[in-house]
């Protein structure tokens, strides 16, 4: 049984994949296990997702934890190559589908196939200068955004805007007719996925119903011999397409992908290489995550593919321990649990998997290298709640509504100063600098290499956010005044207050990432631009660049 897998004997950095292989490791096998475990528990550079906010500090401490009781010993593993395999993966892994590449039409294999090629060519493919514990890194794996127009997705920090797609009735601007073809060609691979994914849930579904009808007549049969009779006609009477219709409403509600996150990895032309730190897997090219920023319970559909499978001595992998080194594997293991082996799922060209259903949640996965060139385009059906354009622009619009903006006269006045209609407007400003502006413009400009798409919403929504700055001066003005009473001002004060603290904060560090040397060594076109920025003494513009000396005004208010 699963569950009685003798561990694999520890090995050093050079482990039997490579010994038998004749590779030289990488710089990174020369340390201990133990010691890359301790930087697994901490900084993620592979390209992983990692949740954050007040829960950071629990995931670590379950981190630290897994590894203590881990030790200097590996977990256990599986592959196709262990009996128990497939057992294993229809017990604890059921919700990890595998479409092969057969299954898959040959048309639309060559026109993704080509799609990857040509946002290669055109060099669209981009390492995210991503941001973990307050320091910034690159992503090893090179990455764009392509979806529903609008969209956005957000990971460690990151804030990545779609490409567009070419949705039916969008007019958009693509740079080139092979750009248009690429995005065309995704977007058909996303109905596909979109439809083999309700077709798995419902697969999922009739299977979990047959094996809750089975248990229960199993447990009726030595009273109700002729009811099991009667149920057993039942269940051989359903056709594999029947699903409640209730339960047909619900799977469709849960897979409309509406973006997908596409990556390439060369691994041979990579330095270094993360090792898995709990099973021994070998060469990481995305570290154990859940993705994030996704709807609750939502499928992710994948579509690999290595640009060829590599050729193999096979005598040389005939005493290879664990998985096979040269071919790209998704690695799986159940959450914080050391007692249920992991498993290797190897992945060969235009082979499709999905994590349906809370897979994601209960599940973490990890991407693990092999040596060739590898394409993958991950759908998802992102959390756009916060993370569209229309949510942004109704954010500005109820922001701008205390704005007297009286068209016979030059001065602009505010039309409230009641404290949460301040404490509304004030953390939509922050929220449009820092989740858009800043976000946007930190990645350079790369877009432009696709479409010039979002340049003209990022203009208007800069132009809301200098009526918000001009809000912010109208507030400071109106505290300032004899008129206003101590109460109102303190209150007033306060509840303003800590919007302008995060404001400079958060303008600090910005500021220092877009002058950072690693920004700076990025090519000219990614190179991160700290906009909006303004000198202090700028009369376009109503308050300074550096808040602190406001800040401290405002304080002295309260003294």
């Amino acid at each position: 049984m699963p569950g009685a897998v003798v561990p694999r004997p520890r090995q050093g950095r050079q482990g039997a994949a490579e010994k038998t292989t004749g590779r030289q490791p990488s710089p990174v096998m020369v340390h201990r296990a133990g010691a890359a475990r301790m930087r697994d528990a901490g900084c993620m550079c592979g390209g992983g997702s990692m949740k954050r906010s007040a829960g950071e500090s629990e995931q670590q401490a379950k981190k630290q934890k897994l590894l203590e009781e881990i030790g200097e010993s590996w977990l256990p593993y599986l592959t196709p190559r262990d009996a128990e395999f497939y057992q294993l993966w229809k017990t604890k892994y059921s919700k990890l589908i595998l479409r092969t590449s057969d299954t898959v039409p040959k048309e639309l294999h060559q026109v993704v196939q080509d799609a990857f090629l040509t946002l290669q060519k055109h060099g669209c493919l981009f390492q995210d200068l991503i941001r973990i514990k307050g320091k910034d890194c690159l992503t090893p794996v090179s990455r764009i955004l392509i979806g529903n127009p609008g969209c956005t997705y957000k990971y460690l920090n990151t804030r990545l805007f779609t490409v567009p797609w070419p949705v039916e009735g969008s007019k958009i601007k693509y740079c080139n007719p092979e750009m248009f073809d690429a995005c065309k060609a995704l977007m058909k691979l996303n109905d596909y996925l979109y439809n083999e994914t309700v077709q798995a849930l419902k697969e999922q579904s009739l299977s979990e119903t047959k094996e809750t009808k089975d248990a229960a007549v199993t447990n009726k049969e030595q009273d109700f011999s002729t009811c099991v009779e009667g149920e057993r006609t039942i269940l051989e009477d359903q056709s594999s397409s029947y699903v409640p219709r209730t339960d047909c409403i619900n799977l469709k509600s849960k897979t409309p992908y509406n973006l997908t996150l596409l990556n390439y990895m060369d691994p041979l032309q990579m330095l270094y290489l993360k090792q898995e730190p709990y099973f021994g897997m070998g060469n990481m090219a995305v570290s154990w995550h859940h993705d994030e920023n996704l709807v609750e319970r939502s499928t992710v559909a994948v579509y690999s593919y290595s640009c060829k499978d590599p050729v193999i001595n096979r005598n040389q992998l005939q005493d290879l321990r664990g998985r096979d080194p040269a071919v790209w594997h998704v690695g799986l293991k159940i959450a914080w649990d050391i007692k249920t082996p992991g498993l290797a799922l190897p992945l060969h060209p235009g082979d499709c998997y999905f994590m349906l259903d809370d897979l994601n949640m209960t599940h973490q996965h990890c991407v693990l290298a092999g040596w060739p060139p590898r394409f993958s385009s991950t759908h998802r059906v992102a959390e756009c709640s916060r993370g569209t354009l229309d949510y942004i622009f109704r954010q500005c619009e109820t922001a701008l509504q205390n704005l007297q903006d009286d068209s016979e006269s030059v001065a602009l006045s505010l039309k409230s100063l009641e404290v949460t209609i301040v404490k509304e407007v004030e953390g939509i400003h922050n929220e449009v600098e820092f989740e858009w502006l800043r976000q946007f413009w930190f990645q350079g400009k790369r877009y432009r290499k696709c479409t010039d798409w979002w340049f003209e919403p990022m203009a208007k929504l800069e132009e809301f956010w200098k009526k918000m700055e001009i809000m912010t001066s109208l507030v400071l003005s109106e505290v300032g005044k004899e008129e206003c009473t101590m109460e109102q001002r303190n209150e007033i004060v306060s509840c303003f207050l800590p919007f302008l603290t995060e404001r400079q904060e958060l303008r600090k560090e910005w500021t220092a990432r877009c002058q950072s040397q690693l920004a700076k060594s990025l090519p000219d076109e990614q190179k991160p631009e700290c906009h909006p920025y303004w000198k202090n003494d700028d009369s376009n513009m109503p308050l300074p660049y550096d808040l602190e000396e406001v800040i401290a005004k405002l304080q002295a208010l309260l003294q």
